[in-house]
């Protein structure tokens, strides 16, 4: 597998050099200088590249060509947007990137309630808890109907937190919800998400599924033709926020996009941490179920709760069989021969102390938490390899 590393570009706290020191060979970025449907041009494109390979790396994975609402829609100006949208995937085959992660989730990009969870060890992790979500949603959003989504018991223990929370709580709690991540489209009020929650709502689940099958229709003969593959990545948290559709939760989902547009450009970004956040999708079975059409993998772990909350653990002590991902990757990588090895990164590191006050750094993407994680995954990929070329 190869080993890289998410970077946020030139204004990354963290340097490419800092990067290869950690030991990863290649980079997973973007050119988040171009507002949201805009053309990327290929000589910024080969200059970002340039500047990488000179740091001893290769662009590995751009993540990601972010798709503007109106094409999730389909709405407003969403033709441009779908032609810029190919244009710019002619120009990353031209310079010869040839992977592109990208999601399909609505309004919101992934959704934490916690960004400064303490640990034991008092490191801190993301967490999203089930009952803060509820409380925001309902009594500090207000959003219609919102209350319908959940059952009395829920409501009374979130109502009662609500209440417990104090101004500056409740307003730390919005700004981790909705105030926009890394690999975001950006930051809304609360207006504007309640209008941008409705506007997907009633789309329902089949309607927004047959938009992103629209998109691929659109999308990935112009990707196949350039040279790139396209890997969609699931939903995070994998089951509905705000009463939204989510239509890359599972492995169902997963097998109809698959079957939608039947390319070599079309496939998965098998995110451990996303999809492993639910209980019932087995990670090892998906690996064998859509081993070709994997063509990204983020390595990240969770410890679950009966009501759908989850924290993201040290990498090697989840509820996720990492080892057994692994290791069906790796047969997987057998199966393709070794040209064609699987990048992977280490996602969502935890913050330890010689970061906490540092400026700049980027909840879940601090340095020294995802290279013990990345040494820690090294590990287990180089025993894995021992182990069978020892037969």
């Amino acid at each position: 597998m190869q080993e890289t590393w998410r970077w946020f570009g030139p204004g990354d706290t963290i340097t490419l050099r800092q990067i290869r020191q950690a030991g990863a060979t290649g980079i997973v970025t973007s050119l988040h200088e171009i507002p949201t449907g805009e053309v990327w041009p290929l000589s910024l494109i080969q200059s970002r590249k340039a500047e990488i390979e000179a740091a001893g790396m290769n662009w590995s994975v751009v993540e990601s060509v972010p798709l503007h609402n109106d094409i999730k829609t389909r709405t407003g100006d969403y033709l441009r947007y779908i032609a810029n949208y190919q244009e710019t995937l002619r120009n990353l085959g031209a310079a010869g990137i040839d992977t592109v992660c990208y999601n399909f989730m609505p309004v919101v990009d992934w959704t934490r309630t916690n960004l400064s969870y303490q640990l034991p060890n008092a490191s801190q992790a993301l967490r999203f808890e089930m009952t803060d979500f509820i409380a925001y949603d309902v009594f500090m959003l207000e959003r219609e109907n919102a209350e319908q989504d959940y059952n009395q018991e829920q409501l009374d223990v979130a109502k009662a937190r609500f209440e417990a929370l104090s101004p500056a709580e409740r307003e730390l709690l919005e700004k981790n919800i909705i105030a926009g991540l890394p690999g975001g489209e950006g930051s809304y009020d609360r207006e504007g998400i309640r209008k941008a929650i409705a506007q997907f709502i009633a789309l329902g689940t089949e309607g927004y599924r047959q938009h992103l099958f629209a998109f691929l229709r659109e999308i990935i003969p112009v990707a196949e033709e350039a040279g790139v593959k396209m890997c969609i990545h699931p939903d995070d948290p994998p089951f509905s926020l705000f009463g939204l559709p989510r239509v890359v939760s599972t492995a169902d989902d997963a097998r109809a996009i698959l079957e939608a547009v039947e390319s070599p450009a079309n496939g998965l970004t098998l995110c451990a941490g996303s999809f492993g956040a639910r209980a019932d999708n087995d990670l090892v079975d998906m690996v064998r179920a859509f081993g070709p059409s994997i063509f990204f993998v983020h390595l990240r772990n969770v410890k679950r709760e009966p009501d759908g909350s989850f924290y993201e653990s040290d990498h090697l002590d989840g509820d996720n069989d990492m080892i057994g991902l692994i290791n069906a990757l790796l047969d997987e990588e057998t199966n393709r021969g070794k040209r064609n090895s699987i990048p992977m990164r280490p996602d969502h590191g935890h913050l330890m102390d010689e970061e906490m006050n540092k400026p700049g750094v980027r909840p879940g993407y601090s340095y020294a938490g995802r290279m013990k994680s990345l040494a820690e995954l090294r590990g287990v990929i180089h025993v894995l390899e021992r182990l069978r070329a020892a037969g």
